[in-house]
C-alpha cells in the first residue's frame, strides 16, 4: 500500500525586481492508495505548483514531500503526469506512444506486449493502434496519454487539467473514462481543474486552495466519484446534494474572486 504525504509544503518564487511571490504556504496532506483527489480553486491559488512539486518538476522551500516511505527529489516513474495537452509524440503510431515507457525502461515487447495491448481496449483505441497520433482527434489524443501513463505502471496519476480543451460532451465520456480507470486500477490520482462539476464528480476527496498565499482552504468527502462509476453521470449531477454543494463551492470560489479584484483595485490605486 503506496501512502503520498505532503508535509509543511511552502513555494516562494523569487522575482528579478527584489519581489516574491508566496505560490504555496505550509499545505499539508496525506493519500492513501487508491485516494481519487480533486483540487481547485482560483487562479494563482498554487494548485499546478503542488502538482508540479509532487511530481518532482520543483522542489519547494520548505517542507517535503513522500511517497512509499522515501523523499521525493525529482521526477520518478512511479509518479504518472498527465497534461492538458497529452505532450506526445505525434509522428509515432498510438502503440508506440503508449508502449514509450516500457521500450525506454529497456524492457522486451514480450514483457509490455500484452499489457499495452490490454490498455488501448480499456481506453477504446485498439482499432486505431497503428494510426499516427496527429490523425487523432483531441479527446482520443487524452485517451493515448493515459494509456501511456498507465502503461509505466505508476502509483500515483497526476493530472493538471486534463479535460479542460475537451468539448463537453467529449469531456463527459472522458470523466466516465477516468472513474472507471480509477476503480479497475486502484490508483491513487490527483486531479487539478477549474470545473467545480468536473471535481465534485471525481473527487472523492475534494480541496478547495485560496490564494495569495496559496493554502487549503476546505477539504470535502464526496460520494460521487463512486456514484458514478459505471452510471450516466448526468443522473449523478441530477442528485440533490450534488446541486447544493456545487452551490457552495461556487459560492466560496466567487467570494475569493472577489477579494482578489479587491486587492487589485486597491493596489493601482
Amino acid at each position: 500500500m503506496s501512502t503520498l504525504t505532503i508535509e509543511n509544503i511552502s513555494m516562494r518564487f523569487d522575482l528579478p525586481n527584489g519581489d516574491h511571490v508566496q505560490a504555496l504556504q505550509d499545505v499539508s496532506l496525506e493519500l492513501q492508495s487508491g485516494e481519487l483527489l480533486s483540487v481547485l480553486g482560483p487562479s494563482g491559488c498554487g494548485k499546478t505548483t503542488l502538482l508540479n512539486i509532487i511530481a518532482g518538476f520543483l522542489a519547494p522551500t520548505e517542507g517535503q514531500i513522500t511517497l512509499n516511505g522515501h523523499r521525493v527529489t525529482g521526477p520518478d516513474a512511479e509518479r504518472g503526469m498527465v497534461f492538458q495537452q497529452g505532450a506526445l509524440f505525434e509522428w509515432m503510431s498510438v502503440r508506440d506512444n503508449v508502449s514509450f515507457g516500457p521500450r525506454m525502461a529497456g524492457k522486451r515487447e514480450s514483457d509490455w506486449r500484452e499489457t499495452v495491448d490490454h490498455l488501448l481496449d480499456v481506453v477504446g483505441l485498439r482499432d486505431f493502434k497503428d494510426k499516427s497520433v496527429y490523425e487523432l482527434s483531441g479527446g482520443m489524443q487524452q485517451r493515448v496519454a493515459l494509456a501511456r501513463c498507465l502503461a509505466n505502471d505508476p502509483d500515483v496519476i497526476l493530472m493538471d487539467e486534463p479535460l479542460g480543451a475537451l468539448d463537453a460532451l467529449t469531456r463527459e465520456k472522458m470523466q466516465g473514462l477516468v472513474l472507471k480507470l480509477w476503480k479497475e486500477t486502484g490508483k491513487t490520482i490527483i486531479l487539478i481543474t477549474h470545473s467545480v462539476e468536473e471535481a465534485l464528480l471525481l473527487g472523492e476527496r475534494l480541496l478547495v486552495m485560496a490564494p495569495r498565499p496559496g493554502r487549503i482552504h476546505r477539504e470535502y468527502r464526496l460520494p460521487f466519484a463512486d456514484d458514478g462509476v459505471g452510471q450516466d453521470l448526468r443522473a449523478v449531477k441530477k442528485n440533490p446534494e450534488f446541486g447544493e454543494k456545487r452551490e457552495e463551492i461556487l459560492s466560496m470560489i466567487w467570494d475569493m474572486e472577489e477579494e482578489i479584484m479587491g486587492r487589485a483595485e486597491e493596489v493601482e490605486a
